[in-house]
Order: C-alpha cells, then sequence, then structure tokens
C-alpha cells in the first residue's frame, strides 16, 4: 500500500520500520517540527525524522495541520492511507477523510481505556495488570474512533513506564502491519467504543513527580514506577531534589510517625513512613549526582533515622 505516515517521539519509530520492512511504499513522513536541545539549543530531528532520513523519505514537519496549506500538501501527496502513531497534533476531519482508507492510530492502551496523551504510563500508576494496543480508525474525537484491531500483554509487577513503552513500541508495529493486511482483504470489522472506564489519561508533568507522603505506600510505589524514566518521582532531603527510581511496599505500619519520616535505615535501604505502610527505598539519585542502588549511596552519605523528607 501507499502510505503517508504521521508520527514523531520514540514510539512510532518501530511501526514506520515495520512498514516499511513490510514493503509499503512510503510516500510521506509528518512529524512535529524539530526542536532546540541542549546548552547551544542545537535543533534535534525527531525520533521519526531521523528514521526517515535514513531511508531516504520525503518529509514534512508542519507548526500545524489546520489550514490550507498543510491539507494541500497531504491532498497532493498519493496514499491509499494514512497511519499515525503519537503524532502530537490534532488531525482536521478533511485530512482524516482524504485518502481511501482514511487515517488509522496506533495507540497504546486497550481502548476504551485510557483515552488521551499518557495511556501507556497511566496504565502502570492506576495498577493494572494488562494493557497493549488498538489499531483505531481516527473520527473527529479524541481516541473515539472505532476499533479495528486489538492485542494485549500481561504487566510485570515491576513495569515501569519505560518498559511497557518499549514493548507497546513493538507491539504496535506488528500489529499495525496485521491491521493493513486485513484492511486491504477487506476482512476487517470495525467495533464502536463504549464509554471509557478510566480517567482521560491526561498529559504527564514534573510536577506529578513530587511524591505525597500521606498516600498509601502501594500508591506510591506505582507512581515512581509510571513516571521512570520521565518525569522522574521525587521528594527532598536537606534542601535538595532526591529523585527515587525503585521501592518496595513494605505492610508493616508505624503509628505515630510522621509522613514522609525515615524511621529504618539498613546497609542497603531505608524506610519512610506513608498514609498507609512502609516505603522501601533501593534505587535514587540526589541532585547532582548518578543514579545509584541506595547500598551505594549508604555507603557515602549518613543518613539517619527519624528524619522528614519533602
Amino acid at each position: 500500500m501507499k502510505i503517508i505516515f504521521m508520527g514523531t517521539p520514540d514510539f512510532a519509530v518501530g511501526t514506520l520500520k515495520a512498514l516499511i520492512q513490510a514493503g509499503h511504499e512510503i510516500t510521506l513522513v509528518v512529524s512535529q517540527p524539530d526542536k532546540p536541545k541542549g546548552r547551544g539549543h542545537e535543533l534535534i530531528p525527531t525520533a521519526v525524522k531521523a528514521v526517515a532520513l535514513e531511508h531516504n523519505l520525503r518529509i514534512y514537519q508542519p507548526k500545524r495541520l489546520r489550514g490550507q496549506v498543510a491539507e494541500e500538501m497531504i491532498r497532493g501527496t498519493e496514499a491509499d492511507v494514512i497511519v499515525v502513531a503519537a503524532f502530537g497534533q490534532l488531525i482536521p476531519q478533511s485530512i482524516l477523510e482524504m485518502k481511501r482508507y482514511g487515517c488509522i492510530n496506533v495507540h497504546g492502551s486497550l481502548l476504551p481505556k485510557y483515552r488521551g496523551a499518557a495511556p501507556i504510563q497511566w496504565a502502570v500508576i492506576d495498577g493494572e495488570t494488562e494493557s497493549g494496543v488498538t489499531i483505531m480508525q481516527m473520527d473527529a474525537g479524541l481516541d473515539t474512533g472505532d476499533m479495528l484491531l486489538k492485542a494485549s500483554i500481561p504487566l510485570s509487577h515491576k513495569e515501569t513506564g519505560g518498559s511497557l513503552f518499549e514493548k507497546l513500541s513493538a507491539l504496535g508495529a506488528s500489529l499495525c502491519v496485521e491491521a493493513l493486511e486485513k484492511l486491504k482483504a477487506g476482512s476487517l470489522v470495525p467495533e464502536k467504543q463504549g464509554e471509557s472506564p478510566t480517567p482521560y489519561a491526561r498529559m504527564l508533568t514534573k510536577e506529578m513527580g513530587e511524591l505525597d507522603w500521606s498516600c498509601p505506600a502501594s500508591e506510591l510505589e506505582r507512581l515512581i514506577r509510571g513516571l521512570n524514566p520521565w518525569p522522574s518521582a521525587y521528594t527532598r532531603l536537606c534542601e535538595k531534589t532526591l529523585k527515587i527510581w525503585d521501592a518496595d511496599v513494605c505492610e508493616e505500619e508505624r503509628a505515630g510517625r510522621a509522613y514522609g519520616e525515615i524511621v529504618k535505615v539498613s546497609k542497603d535501604a531505608f524506610y519512610v513512613t506513608c498514609g498507609q505502610g512502609l516505603l522501601k527505598i533501593n534505587e535514587l539519585q540526589l541532585q547532582g549526582k548518578k543514579r545509584m542502588d541506595t547500598a551505594a549511596f549508604l555507603r557515602g552519605y549518613h543518613m539517619e533515622e527519624g528524619s522528614i523528607l519533602g
């Protein structure tokens, strides 16, 4: 098939590569504009653009798709279908209906669950036991189109936003290729979505990562995993930011102790009081230092019982 591909971050890279490997003709790659990074503010290509350049594909990077110029570019590019994976812009109705098979989307959740910008991380934060990918026929709503194909995977007890991101990126790539084969053969049966049983998977912010020690330890442990590697969970230790990368839940209660109080220090971990239970800190990163396991941290830093985090 002839395909216009729309995508921007790493999540979309696997799908683009899989479409190329499957022999589809990518007539245009549409990605978000490059963004400046680092002290020199050098413009860095998006992950999808980098792959497109490797394969000498035609690239278009509009600031917005709404408008005559963008619509004329899409309309003037020959394609049977538009494939969208984490593109990052709303697509106008006129473009959704422009090609023979419309627009299909690779979405990182089992719709109608987790519609929105960060479905992968929220599945971890909410303690889901499974997640997956849905190939969806896009409509004017936000992740509300008909479902074409689904695949699910179980979440491990130590699943992070990053590890699930990688798994679903690979799953989405293979599922998209399968969906296009069935779409061309006319064997897909669209399924309407019902009401979503989960809240909108809103975009992540750095502020979300601040640990509220009055919350249950189980809730904080999921938050730590869901926000790993970005934006990361953190607290304060002696006026410095302390990122928490890995922790375990302890059901033990310490009555009369303050939230965020360090109640026990061992050779390889320390334990913090929460609204319910304790959080055992296994891996961390103090501001200005490297990420390390807690055992290494404690060999160079004296942590006192009774200290308060936050």
